[in-house]
């Protein structure tokens, strides 16, 4: 055998072993995220109920998630609390953003800042929820307290809000504290994208006189179109997915249940919970939940594109 061949036979040989390194990675792919996929396509295509065999149904399904006001309605509770969230977030992120990019104020220690901004993000959502919970409670949790206390400073009496017993408020409510999870995140993906403008920009922005909002409107901002589509389309997606956060806070017999009921909520109530367990109906809302998430984060991205170009 000749050099030329041996070394064509070793590199055969690295490449077998390379196949078996990944191989029990795309077993465990293939079995627990593709084939869950496919499944919940064909389910959606029945009229399965979590038991017993799944007759085929045809559209049925998708027809009756068209036709059911609800699960609309759940959907504009879903937008409604994310636009409400994103407006928050990233309104935040963005005076952060320019406090602490702003060469004038010369702000040490960015880095303890943005660990600080970032610690609510790696609490997991069901620890806020509860904690916020037990925050909110309108008898005995202590921001009633703290605020009642301030009327009494001034001589006024305070009625306990319910915060996320009536329908007015709770979705705000939850918007606000999903913006607190969200914001540092958000905050250190802007300011990464700050750090990487070259600074000659900032420096002939100076030289020619231009203000702190000018400099921010025509340097910054464009340079930053990037990171907010980014930001924007995976806030879509999470937001879009929301459900551990409403569904913990709110109590089902609560007036509030049905104003912050999101689509993954409604989803849940038909796959998992008994007595209304109707699996291919439950199948039918996730696909049409992904075809929406699939459809806007396209127009989002065209958008921004468009504005670029």
């Amino acid at each position: 055998m000749t050099k030329s061949e041996t070394k064509v036979k070793k590199m055969r040989d690295y490449n077998k072993m390379g196949y078996l390194f990944v191989l029990p990675f795309v077993v465990v792919f293939l079995i627990f995220s593709v084939y869950p996929v496919l499944r919940t396509l064909y389910l959606s295509f029945t009229n399965y109920r979590g038991f017993g065999e799944a007759t085929w149904t045809g559209f049925s399904n998708y027809i009756r998630v068209f036709q059911d006001k609800f699960f609309w309605k759940a959907l504009w509770n879903t937008v409604r609390i994310w636009i409400v969230n994103i407006v928050l977030q990233l309104g935040l992120a963005f005076l952060l953003t320019i406090v602490f990019s702003d060469i004038k104020y010369k702000i040490k220690g960015l880095g303890i800042f943005r660990a600080i901004y970032f610690l609510p993000n790696l609490i997991a959502a069901t620890s806020v929820s509860f904690m916020f919970k037990t925050l909110l409670d309108w008898r005995y949790g202590s921001f009633n307290q703290i605020i009642s206390a301030v009327y009494k400073l001034f001589g006024a009496t305070y009625n306990p809000v319910n915060w996320l017993g009536t329908s007015a408020t709770a979705g705000t409510t939850i918007a606000v504290i999903n913006a607190w999870m969200w914001f540092g995140n958000s905050f250190i993906m802007l300011m990464a994208g700050v750090q990487g403008i070259s600074k000659d920009y900032f420096e002939a922005a100076a030289i020619d006189g231009a203000g702190r909002w000018t400099v921010f409107g025509k340097i910054t901002l464009p340079l930053l179109k990037p990171i907010l589509l980014y930001v924007a389309i995976t806030s879509l997606i999470g937001g879009l997915q929301m459900f551990d956060m409403p569904f913990l806070m709110t109590d089902k017999a609560s007036a509030s249940y049905e104003s912050v009921q999101t689509a993954v909520m409604y989803l849940y109530k038909f796959g998992f919970e008994t007595g209304t367990t109707q699996v291919g109906y439950a199948s039918a809302i996730a696909y049409i939940l992904f075809d929406i998430i699939l459809i806007v984060s396209i127009v989002q991205f065209k958008l921004f594109n468009k504005k670029e170009d």
